[in-house]
């Protein structure tokens, strides 16, 4: 007796779906691929938006910039610095910065990897870092940045009127090298690390001192070297190119 096979499929027509739906999946997958990395890129700026507004808080307050690091804490010294400028933020209702694997962490940027790669020592990574410095320059004087008058270690605080133009002076930024303070010039290392040039699609997050957030180009921000570039290094708006680091290795 001769069986009816009206009511199913031939292989034929299966490899044939089989191929269509591979297909759809191949157009659709990079589409979603790009607004998970949109989304993220969403949740970093809201962070460093969150630390702008812990930031213009402990102006209004106290009218100086934290300090980098207050190793002198304990013994009294600048005591609303806490123990530096991440205890400020922590202060300002920013949550625990040792608590960086929750997800939901603001000192998380979603798009980085966890790993070595983000940081000197792997067991604290650092996502977001603060301008220190300024132009770095491997000796003293280091004082065009936020975080203290560096040409006596690390006080007295930068005050809020020696920022000369705070909608051009960035304050706190994406970090590719695992470091917790800003440099100029480690693009070139952070290549060698890994994913810094996409994770944010070859862009940088930055929270100024005002407390807007950009997105420019990672190479506009570390390696471009006109004016317009460098000025948003340092509190006074000047581009010092006598401070770059040229034909010198990075520390």
């Amino acid at each position: 007796m001769r069986k009816d096979h009206s009511g199913g499929f031939t292989l034929i027509e299966l490899l044939v779906v089989l191929a269509i739906i591979g297909l759809l999946a191949a157009f659709l997958l990079p589409g979603v691929g790009q607004a998970k990395k949109k989304a993220q890129g969403v949740q970093c700026t809201s962070n460093l938006r969150q630390m702008g507004l812990g930031l213009q808080m402990f102006l209004a307050d106290y009218h100086v910039y934290p300090l980098f690091e207050n190793p002198n804490f304990s013994k009294g010294k600048y005591p609303e610095h806490g123990t530096g400028w991440m205890a400020v933020l922590e202060r300002q209702g920013l949550g625990n910065s040792n608590r960086i694997s929750s997800a939901t962490s603001v000192w998380r940027c979603p798009s980085a990897r966890w790993g070595a790669n983000l940081s000197r020592a792997p067991e604290i990574p650092a996502f977001y870092c603060y301008n220190v410095f300024g132009l770095f320059w491997p000796g003293l004087p280091r004082d065009l940045g936020l975080g203290g008058h560096n040409t006596k270690g690390l006080a007295p605080p930068v005050s809020e009127a020696e920022v000369a133009v705070p909608s051009d002076m960035m304050a706190i930024a994406d970090s590719f090298h695992g470091g917790f303070d800003l440099e100029h010039n480690y693009l070139r290392l952070s290549e060698k690390l890994g994913n810094a040039s996409s994770r944010h699609q070859g862009k940088v997050n930055v929270v100024f001192c005002d407390g807007h957030v950009e997105s420019p180009k990672m190479r506009f921000v570390f390696e471009d070297t006109n004016d317009v570039a460098l000025v948003r290094w340092n509190r006074d708006h000047q581009p010092h190119p006598e401070q770059l680091l040229v034909d010198k290795p990075h520390r």
